[in-house]
């Protein structure tokens, strides 16, 4: 039997089993396993990775040649520490040794199923945190990082960025959200987690796009044109009011080099976002410039949204602000969805709508977010000093400010189990218009 402690809910037990589901290194997975039985790969740890990790579901779908691996290194571990070793663990390794060859693993080609599991704080009152605390991803991917694949594998950064955005759900809910490089798709899932208003998705590369829109698929989400068309026909369907709470979700091809600027202007984002974009020199002239575009391109239509804002409100939501008995504010929205502020006085005579107005709340919240340009946040590994001096160049000579604002806004630990992920080596900029 288990030990009676292991739950699979809580740690080490729901750390153990995160880890094998996202295809942790074995080591990691060794690691989590002693922790689980108090420094020994104990006969009840071993009953919970057989039941938890082998014999189920998880184990019927995972990849051949990674659980040969565990189960070789997991056996030699109990064994070296002169203990038993279940014999179900012994015939399934006997299995994996005469139906897999050991070349398998390091196949160009091999594409698997991780889960990346967010695993958020015990009592998080954050409205992305689900109410198992537990937010599983489901994710199609290469296991080569190296060769040909990239955009279609997890990357240090796209972690980052999405723990980042699950961390701080406010800034990106109901805006329109533009991701440059979106590789397998996890951020662009959780903005849509996040309830932002849209998600834009893109990517050069057309297998890395194509495997986003199976990600996208597994995530229950899809393309906003095949939305409307599934639901079109029963729009009391509880599916349908389900999606009604999900973001609309839109991913095309777009290799920077050729992006025009008519293209990319067909888009409005409030905020751009790229994990691991800065990378090679001779792209980064083209990513400067469509990031230029992206963030410039809302000053031409602010006058605009500003005019729209008098007078022309769709609905309206009634705030007391800090409970003064001398003035109230109406949040509304202008026929573009965008937020305006009117303040009124005593009387209930309003002295008009200033859109660049930050009324504070209770709690210090503020609300009249619509004289905002667009703002990037882009995740990166500063592997080579003179690529990201190259970056800094050409954004300075874009009128681009870019700002580290890693130690300003920490996000919070929700991938904990995921001991290769090296968060230290990780910076979080934003880029915005000067």
């Amino acid at each position: 039997m288990a030990d009676p402690k292991l739950d699979s809910t809580i740690p080490p037990g729901l750390h153990l089993i995160s880890a094998f589901l996202s295809m942790e290194p074995t080591e990691t997975l060794l690691s989590l396993s002693r922790e689980c039985g108090g420094g020994l790969v104990t006969e009840g740890v071993q009953r919970f990775i057989w039941e938890h990790c082998i014999s189920n579901e998880a184990g019927e779908k995972g990849f051949g040649p990674y659980l040969k691996n565990f189960l070789k290194k997991l056996i030699s571990e109990v064994e070296s520490r002169n203990g038993t070793v279940l014999d179900e663990l012994y015939e399934q390794c006997g299995y994996y040794m005469s139906s897999l060859k050991d070349n398998a693993l390091v196949k160009g080609s091999a594409r698997v199923c991780k889960c990346i599991s967010f695993l958020f704080p015990d009592a998080c009152e954050l409205p992305s945190c689900p109410k198992s605390s537990n937010l599983v991803v489901p994710l199609h991917c290469s296991l080569n990082m190296l060769e040909g694949d990239t955009g279609c594998s997890v990357w240090p950064s796209s972690l980052f960025l999405s723990e980042f955005v699950l961390s701080f759900p406010d800034i990106f809910s109901n805006k329109s959200c533009f991701e440059v490089g979106s590789g397998v798709g996890l951020v662009g899932i959780c903005l849509s987690h996040v309830k932002a208003s849209q998600v834009i998705l893109s990517d050069g590369d057309l297998s890395a796009l194509s495997n986003m829109k199976i990600n996208l698929e597994l995530n229950q989400l899809s393309a906003e044109t095949d939305v409307l068309k599934r639901f079109g026909e029963d729009p009391n369907t509880q599916v349908k009011a389900d999606m009604d709470n999900k973001s609309s979700v839109k991913c095309f091809h777009l290799p920077w080099e050729s992006a025009t600027e008519s293209e990319l202007q067909e888009h409005l984002p409030d905020i751009i976002l790229g994990a691991d974009i800065i990378y090679d020199p001779s792209c980064l002239p083209h990513l400067v410039r469509v990031l230029a575009i992206l963030l410039k391109q809302k000053k031409a239509s602010s006058q605009t949204r500003e005019e729209s804002c008098k007078g022309q409100f769709q609905e309206a939501k009634h705030i007391v602000v800090n409970g003064a008995s001398e003035g109230k504010s109406f949040l509304a929205r202008d026929l573009h969805g965008s937020e305006c502020v009117t303040i009124q006085n005593g009387n209930g005579n309003g002295n008009g709508t200033d859109p660049r107005r930050v009324v504070e709340l209770n709690g210090g919240s503020s609300v009249a977010r619509l004289k905002k340009h667009p703002v990037a946040y882009i995740a990166s590994v500063i592997r080579n000093i003179d690529t990201f001096n190259c970056f800094l160049k050409l954004a300075e000579a874009a009128n681009l400010v870019i700002t580290d604002i890693t130690e300003a806004l920490v996000p919070l630990n929700l991938l904990p189990y995921m001991q290769s992920y090296n968060r230290s080596s990780l910076r979080l900029f934003t880029v915005k218009c000067k």
